[in-house]
């Protein structure tokens, strides 16, 4: 039978592993938070293998359970969503330090036709003792410095677990992460699909549980930073190789001719080959930049750019592999005069700080070709479309004493 979804405004749902101590404290200010506004709600339990009876009391406190088999954060979160019956969602996690009986802003904003309404703990307030000083100080203000920057939106509170939505706006975003990253990805698609995301003001309480948080500061920071850098790959991979690029051209172009004196410094062969170092760092990031992007696009990751398909349209692998057959043949060229130039001196000795300097630029032109020719190969792969299935796979088995089906 299908599910009935939007049978109710509103669906307040906690993510729950082990969460015996606080889940009962958090239903009942949930419900009284519901009898209060009066809004046809539910308070909605997506249980992650609890083993210390928060089933029961959930149950028994009149919530509805979800049992998620998939462990992780985000695996409940996506479970409860797609069980919700609510036209809004507000989540929050069920450790007593968020008051479920405040969530007024979340639903005026929600109302007033927000897609996503995110809580911000640093201008609602943070009690003595509920955030630990690297994340109140270091990690949730440099994470979320990095969200803004890579994806330019004004969510002040990135990693706020206290949150709400619109069911169908969010469920559209395709959401895919199991873990504590989650909560990244729903504020990087949303923003990249343009969604209306405000924030308001929240606090944070010391949490009431006993035991350990399943939060991993550095595991799981490292996760969401991983996370930001992989859903950017300009900056994880365009801006870097620009700028190596870039440096290497400047500096090995300076240099081509001769050493260059600055002062007491001596600038000459080694610094040559720093740069050629450089253009073939540069050359190689600029086409994962380029694979990264067409892949996150093709296959959902990244919300599809008018300006960013016309410019991967246009990097046909025909048009890679001619620019790179040109740099090699510039390449050939060089090494074929650095021969020359060693066989007129009957192959002996030479003065590397005159003749390396074209051997350094043939070498790194065939490198920087030979870089070019395989990745316009791997990114020609990824828009092999994803729905062809091989000729073989579209025949059908033959019935026992019937002749085999023709393929066209």
């Amino acid at each position: 039978m299908a599910q009935a979804f939007d049978e109710i405004e509103l669906t307040i749902l906690m993510p729950c592993l082990d969460e015996a101590e606080t889940l009962a404290t958090c239903i009942g200010k949930a419900r009284a938070f519901l009898d209060r506004s009066g809004m046809d709600g539910e308070v909605l339990i997506a249980d992650n293998g609890s083993r210390d009876g928060s089933q029961e009391i959930a149950r028994s406190h009149g919530a509805r359970l979800v049992e998620v088999d998939r462990r992780g954060y985000g695996a409940a979160l996506a479970a409860g969503i797609a069980q919700a019956r609510g036209r809004f969602v507000i989540m929050g996690d069920a450790d007593d330090s968020y008051d479920f009986s405040r969530l007024d802003a979340f639903v005026e904003q929600l109302r007033d036709g927000a897609d996503l309404v995110m809580g911000n703990r640093f201008a609602g307030g943070i009690a003595p003792g509920a955030m630990p000083w690297h994340h109140r100080y270091i990690g949730n203000p440099v994470l979320s410095a990095l969200g803004r920057l890579f994806f330019r939106t004004t969510i002040r509170d990135f990693h706020c677990g206290l949150r709400g939505f619109r069911r169908a706006a969010i469920t559209g975003l395709n959401l895919r992460t199991t873990g504590m990253e989650f909560a990244s990805e729903m504020v990087v698609k949303a923003t990249l699909g343009q969604l209306d995301i405000r924030e308001v003001p929240t606090t944070l309480a010391r949490d009431g549980r006993s035991r350990r948080p399943h939060l991993r500061s550095f595991r799981d920071g490292w996760r969401h930073l991983r996370f930001l850098l992989l859903f950017s790959p300009r900056w994880l991979f365009l801006y870097p190789g620009v700028t190596f690029l870039l440096l290497g051209l400047l500096v090995g172009g300076i240099l081509l001719p001769g050493p260059l004196r600055l002062g007491r410094i001596t600038l000459d062969i080694h610094t040559v080959l720093v740069a050629s170092l450089s253009v073939i760092v540069g050359v190689q990031s600029i086409a994962f930049a380029i694979i990264g992007r067409r892949f996150a696009s093709r296959y959902g990751f990244i919300p599809r750019s008018g300006a960013h398909d016309r410019l991967l349209e246009a990097l046909t692998l025909e048009r890679v592999l001619a620019l790179a057959i040109l740099i090699m043949l510039a390449g050939l060229v060089a090494l074929g005069w650095g021969v020359g130039e060693w066989a007129k001196r009957d192959f002996g000795p030479l003065n590397p700080s005159t003749t390396m300097r074209p051997m350094i630029v043939a070498l790194t032109a065939l490198v920087t070709g030979f870089q070019l020719t395989m990745s316009g190969f791997m990114a020609s792969m990824i828009d092999i479309p994803i729905q062809e299935r091989r000729l073989a796979d579209k025949v059908s088995p033959p019935e026992p004493g019937q002749p085999p089906s023709d393929p066209a």
